[in-house]
């Protein structure tokens, strides 16, 4: 059976892997990237295995270095031949005061989700051309927009770029490839558990629907709108918050 595919990078935990049930639950093969979680990433599998019943494929990348991500497609077109979806969500952040902030820190956070957002779409939106069709989703943030956090503007900043590369690659990648930017305000996910509970209850007042996002919400929009359903959606932004109200 000639299956569609899709690559989520990130997705052995959190976000990215919830994402990933989705494409398997919608009968997709399903690549997972991570670089740290390999324990997941390999249970993730064989969860989708097991329950879906699709081919699913775990590779190491750090998506800022060139020659992961060439291995990455490599072993990705010896099995598949082919990519439907790519969904950019891996992304990292280090949080401080402004002080404690290094340029080493800063770049860092810019090199791997803003830097390596473009390397990836760069490698796979090549491919996508050559087929003649394809799916870019990114992932961003309202911080990206207007909910701004100085503990974490170089994330802030690095997801803003993401909204600026992704225009830019919609008119690259024009007419077959349709490219579009998610905005997820706050979700429950592994990063955020650690959350002073203070604080957490301040940002859930700020939101109408009180409450954090379940990252299966996010990942039904992302389905959404790589789907024929979403076929007229291209070069939007489209924020995903709850109602957050700053």
């Amino acid at each position: 059976m000639n299956r569609k595919c899709v690559l989520v990078t990130g997705s052995s935990i959190g976000l990215g892997a919830s994402i990933i049930k989705k494409y398997a639950s919608n009968d997709y093969d399903v690549i997972i990237t991570y670089n740290n979680h390999k324990e997941e990433a390999l249970k993730l599998k064989d969860e989708i295995i097991s329950k879906y019943k699709v081919n699913a494929l775990v590779v190491k990348c750090d998506i800022s270095n060139e020659k992961n991500i060439e291995n990455l497609k490599n072993e990705i077109l010896n099995i598949f031949g082919k990519l439907d979806v790519l969904v950019n969500n891996a992304s990292i952040a280090m949080d401080s005061i402004i002080e404690d902030k290094t340029k080493d820190n800063f770049m860092r956070i810019l090199e791997v989700n803003l830097v390596g957002t473009f390397l990836i779409s760069r490698c796979f939106g090549d491919i996508m051309k050559n087929q003649g069709y394809g799916n870019i989703i990114n992932i961003s943030s309202t911080n990206a927009i207007d909910t701004y956090y100085e503990y974490s503007l170089d994330y802030d900043c690095s997801k803003a770029g993401i909204i600026n590369l992704s225009h830019n690659l919609a008119n690259y990648y024009s007419p077959n490839i349709r490219v579009n930017t998610i905005c997820p305000g706050w979700i429950d996910t592994p990063m955020n558990k650690d959350m002073d509970n203070d604080f957490r209850k301040s940002e859930e007042n700020k939101i109408l629907l009180k409450r954090f996002a379940n990252p299966n919400e996010i990942a039904n929009l992302v389905y959404f709108i790589s789907s024929d359903e979403a076929s007229y959606i291209n070069d939007s932004v489209i924020r995903i918050d709850g109602g957050i109200k700053c």
